[in-house]
């Protein structure tokens, strides 16, 4: 059985990582599970940097927890994009990958400039209730066409890359 332990309590991550490790290990059991813990960095990171420290710090507070692999995803802002790191530790190695980024509206952008997060903007531009732990900005910017968790599914196993190339890694 592969120990995973994703370092969010969030449905919609915790699922992306299960997708994606199910799909890299097929032939394998797996236990995931999502443990919340902090960043360290401001809840809506306004920088690539500033999330891939966030997700660095989400890995790091799990070097305690038995697992095999480790996982954070930290979703951000880089200019006008929203994206996430994705940032995987396995036997003290770390994967990262970024995923796709897409283009938020201005009024959106606005009120992220004046502090707020991006699911509570969502949450009121769309008349939603917690899409954060939902489809994410992703499924309402698409028109349910992406979710949160296919778009972060892909950029996992990218983020796997040097754990199924070791040799080269």
């Amino acid at each position: 059985m592969i120990k995973i332990r994703v370092a969010s309590a969030n449905p919609a991550k915790i699922n992306a990582v299960a997708s994606a490790f199910a799909e890299v290990f097929n032939h394998e059991a797996l236990d995931v599970q999502g443990i919340a813990v902090p960043s360290g960095v401001a809840d809506q990171p306004m920088s690539s940097e500033e999330t891939l420290l966030g997700a660095m710090n989400r890995v790091a507070a799990l070097v305690n927890e038995d697992a095999d692999y480790r996982v954070a995803i930290e979703a951000g802002l880089d200019g006008d994009f929203t994206f996430a790191w994705m940032v995987i530790e396995h036997q003290g190695k770390i994967g990262k990958a970024r995923s796709a980024s897409l283009m938020l509206p201005p009024v959106a952008l606005a009120e992220l400039k004046q502090g707020k997060e991006l699911g509570d903007v969502m949450d009121a531009l769309f008349d939603q209730t917690n899409v954060k732990q939902k489809g994410g900005a992703i499924a309402l910017l698409t028109q349910n066409k992406l979710s949160r968790s296919s778009v972060y599914h892909q950029a996992l196993i990218l983020a796997m890359i040097p754990f199924l190339n070791p040799a080269i890694f």
